[in-house]
């Protein structure tokens, strides 16, 4: 407790401070009374018991004092003592010296930067300095102007929370060592809520003067949407935050910048798709009344379809046009390349942000590797740990394979449910819209068709519905994943977020990508041909493979991606504004009728949400599995990085308007980069290449297109005209079984392949032409994919992780580091030896005096 002499009571309760108004609150505990209340009572009796002996001081508001009369508060603060002797522990890095590198030089053209910056205040909340790690023994080796701000509070809530982890709620007399930590309290149900206070109302600054304004800073500059053209605070960010939420933002702010290179070239191969339109005699012919018109093409599902004639699908031809031009490849092969520059570049910036904010020589922290109190609790056999010579609990080798091999086995079955069902969803709705929409022989299926075919009609409302299967089944996957991954008993925290992480991300790309890889490279492959189609499952299932209309599969890929992408995004925003706003509104409805001073700043901040452990997880997840529509399918649909640009921008100020009014301050944590994300991210870039390739080989009509203007055209000079003509085969009607035969209507007919027509003596069988196509569409796949692979690897190989500037920094940061220390010890060492010489002067002076004195 402080002195009488500057004891006072502070009457404002919307304080971040103990009724004192000297003490800061670094921690909040929360608890109500229930009807298992003795036994809960015992537990916090012993831990806050225990937490008084670690040194914390501790002070309770009655529930009286409460909004709901039923909650107590616990208001934690951690003395000068204790936040130093754990900052030893965790070595925290704390300034010993200005820094003296000069700062980076004004570029020409700087001024047309100024509209996009924030004040330098704000940009830099504090000095650039000299770091090194904290030690008690060496107090004056550091700068400490005043102990009480000299640690930030988001490293004083950080201290504090590694002792709550830590703490024991035993009695003395029983070492229980499985009953410890604020984790177990919370799980049990002994305290309700455990957090760290906000400085401040985030639309007005603190009336305090003592207290940071931060908050304020960051809804003003940061948080507002009309801030969206100007560059985050990431120091205010990570001051405020922590490094682990700062390196998000970080990144996703990096992300949306190079999204916008990205958008450009796809806005540039979009328009050179509008200005070749008049050029594209395919289309052309599709939609003359004389050509298209003239072609019966062949039913496109069993009995329920009629025949129907080429140009009904004129409009969707003209639209795949805007799609599948030659621009498309060369936006394809820089899509490839920009992914490689975007992982290269992001790890400088990484590289740059370690430096800066002192991570260099962080590891993980201990607590990440503390064994979960769910392993402990399932796991009863016991053995002892060469390291720690203790006994700990252990998961049997049999039991830990068997554990490994259901949940392997759980996860690839939900996968292989969700593909096949998708596929044999989409067969079975294009079989009942067909059926819906037969119509007599070729009367008025010209009509009818150019307002709306089978295909169309399936596509899109297949993509609509099938979104939101994917909405509802997020929610079932979620459990799902927690399921198997709490059956496999991980041991440590770290552990668990990363076995989730990986089966979450599996669940969502199977969730979200399926229905773009069925259509990609699945629908129209595997059809064979009329009096001997391929069916999915057998004949007997009647669920005919699905056809590519002669327009091609890429445009309706396109609308696939363009309703999930887009959907997702609208969906996920609203979602994320919506919800935490209207929650917080409801518990915050008995608060707000008193008055403001008497609405305390634990009481605020208990009524926001919960920011959970796996809080940023989903941020990441939502990010990366727009990276994937952006990056793997981005050769059907050009315009999706201008999507995602559009909607990253608007996600940047979500989130921080979320993290500043609507969640609960997290816990300040550390982290050297965006962990087992980017692993991910590499993976999904190399994967792209391929599917790219692939779609331009086998989903685009580009090689079909390029081998008849070079190979097969007719006359001299080279030209599309007479191309879909080609494209087709004949089919004798007579020899059609009855079960693939309409119900109504008989006409000769064609159907989309490369095969001998009727009569010939290899009749039905793939003619030369297919086989040519064939080994063009393998020779571009093989060729576009090394050189693409051979840029990214040169260009990864000639873009170094670290700049050199940042190298050069280190370096002389830990010379000076070592220099400031051995001349700290040198000059203690001189002092003390003088003190020592001094003394040894002084009892040499009285042993003479006292000499003096006997001999006179």
């Amino acid at each position: 407790m402080p002195p009488e002499s500057v004891l006072h009571i502070n009457t404002n309760r919307d304080s971040v401070y103990f009724r004192d108004g000297v003490r800061r609150i670094d921690f909040v505990l929360s608890y109500v009374d229930d009807k298992d209340g003795d036994k809960k009572a015992e537990r916090r009796r012993e831990f806050e018991a225990n937490l008084e002996k670690a040194g914390l001081e501790l002070e309770t508001e009655d529930k009286s004092e409460s909004d709901d009369r039923k909650t107590y508060y616990l208001k934690i603060h951690a003395p000068w003592e204790v936040l130093a002797t754990y900052a030893d522990v965790l070595k925290i890095k704390v300034p010993f010296k200005a820094s003296d590198i000069p700062k980076a030089r004004e570029v020409p053209l700087e001024w047309l930067t100024h509209p996009f910056r924030l004040p330098d205040n704000i940009m830099r909340p504090e000095p650039d300095y000299f770091t090194a790690p904290f030690d008690k023994s060496k107090v004056d080796f550091f700068l400490i102007d005043d102990k009480d701000t000299f640690f930030p509070p988001s490293t004083r809530n950080r201290i504090v929370y590694y002792i709550l982890t830590r703490c024991p709620y035993y009695k003395e007399d029983r070492k229980e060592k499985d009953k410890t930590g604020i984790n177990r309290l919370l799980n049990n149900g002994t305290y309700t809520s455990a957090y760290p206070l906000h400085d401040c109302k985030y639309w007005k600054k603190a009336q305090d003067m003592q207290c940071e304004s931060e908050r304020y800073h960051l809804y003003r500059y940061w948080a507002r949407f009309l801030c969206f053209y100007k560059e985050q605070p990431l120091n205010l960010i990570k001051k405020y935050y922590g490094e682990k939420i700062g390196i998000y933002f970080a990144w996703l702010g990096f992300y949306t910048e190079m999204l916008f290179f990205a958008a450009v070239m796809g806005v540039i191969c979009f328009v050179y798709g509008v200005l070749s339109y008049e050029d594209n005699i395919t289309s052309k012919e599709i939609c003359d009344p004389q050509i298209g018109g003239g072609i019966v093409m062949c039913p496109l599902c069993d009995k329920k379809c009629s025949y129907w004639k080429l140009n009904s699908t004129c409009l969707s031809s003209w639209q795949s046009h805007l799609f599948d031009n030659e621009g498309t490849v060369f936006f394809a092969i820089f899509m490839g390349i920009w992914v490689t520059l975007f992982l290269e570049f992001w790890k400088r910036r990484q590289a740059r942000l370690e430096y800066e904010w002192d991570l260099v020589d962080f590891e993980e922290e201990q607590q990440q590797l503390q064994i979960r109190p769910e392993y402990e609790l399932k796991c009863t056999g016991r053995r002892l740990n060469r390291i720690t010579q203790e006994m700990e609990p252990y998961l049997p080798f049999p039991s830990k394979c068997a554990r490994f091999c259901l949940s392997g086995a759980t996860v690839l079955f939900w996968v292989m449910a969700c593909i096949m069902g998708v596929i044999a969803y989409r067969l079975a709705v294009y079989a009942a819209f067909a059926s819906v929409m037969k119509d007599s022989p070729t009367s008025k299926i010209q009509l009818v068709g150019s307002l709306i075919t089978p295909q169309l009609a399936t596509s899109v409302t297949a993509s609509c519905i099938n979104f939101v299967i994917i909405l509802i089944l997020n929610f079932l996957y979620e459990h799902v994943a927690i399921w198997i991954t709490d059956m496999e008993i991980p041991k440590t925290h770290l552990e668990y977020e990363n076995k989730l992480t990986m089966k979450m991300f599996m669940f969502q790309f199977v969730n979200y990508y399926s229905s773009c890889f069925y259509v990609a490279f699945f629908k129209g492959k595997f059809v064979g041909y009329p009096g001997n189609y391929t069916y999915m499952f057998g004949k007997w299932s009647k669920l005919r493979n699905e056809e590519c209309a002669p327009g091609g599969c890429l445009i309706e890929l396109t609308t696939q991606l363009l309703i999930v992408m887009a959907g997702k995004q609208m969906v996920g925003n609203v979602q994320e504004a919506l919800l935490p706003l209207l929650r917080n509104w409801w518990g915050s409805r008995k608060g707000r009728s008193h008055p403001e001073s008497a609405y305390s700043r634990w009481e605020q901040d208990h009524d926001l949400q919960n920011f959970s452990q796996f809080g940023l997880f989903y941020e990441y997840l939502e990010m990366v599995i727009q990276f994937g529509f952006i990056t793997l399918f981005v050769a059907s649909f050009p315009l999706a990085p201008l999507l995602a640009l559009f909607n990253n921008i608007l996600e940047v100020r979500v989130d921080a308007w979320k993290f500043t009014t609507q969640f609960r301050r997290p816990v300040a944590a550390k982290a050297r980069n965006i962990g087992a994300w980017e692993e991910i991210l590499n993976v999904v870039a190399i994967l792209s290449v391929v599917t790219n390739a692939f779609i331009m080989a086998f989903t685009s009509d580009m090689i079909p297109r390029l081998v008849y203007l070079y190979a097969y055209h007719p006359g001299s000079e080279a030209t599309m005209r007479g191309y879909i003509t080609n494209s087709l085969s004949f089919y004798n009607i007579s020899q059609i079984p009855e079960s693939n035969l309409p119900e109504a209507g008989e006409n000769p007919s064609c159907y989309r392949d490369y095969r001998y027509p009727p009569g010939h003596e290899k009749q039905y069988t793939h003619n030369m032409q297919f086989w040519h196509i064939l080994a063009a569409k393998l020779a571009f796949i093989i060729i576009m994919e090394h050189v693409v692979f051979v840029v990214k690897f040169f260009v990864a190989w000639l873009i170094p992780d670290v700049p050199t500037e940042v190298k050069a920094r280190i370096k002389r940061e830990r010379f000076l580091v070592q220099e400031y220390l051995h001349n700290y010890e040198v000059e203690k060492l001189k002092m003390q030896l003088i003190r020592y010489f001094n003394i040894i002067k002084l009892n040499n002076s009285l042993k003479n005096n006292e000499f003096g004195v006997c001999c006179g």
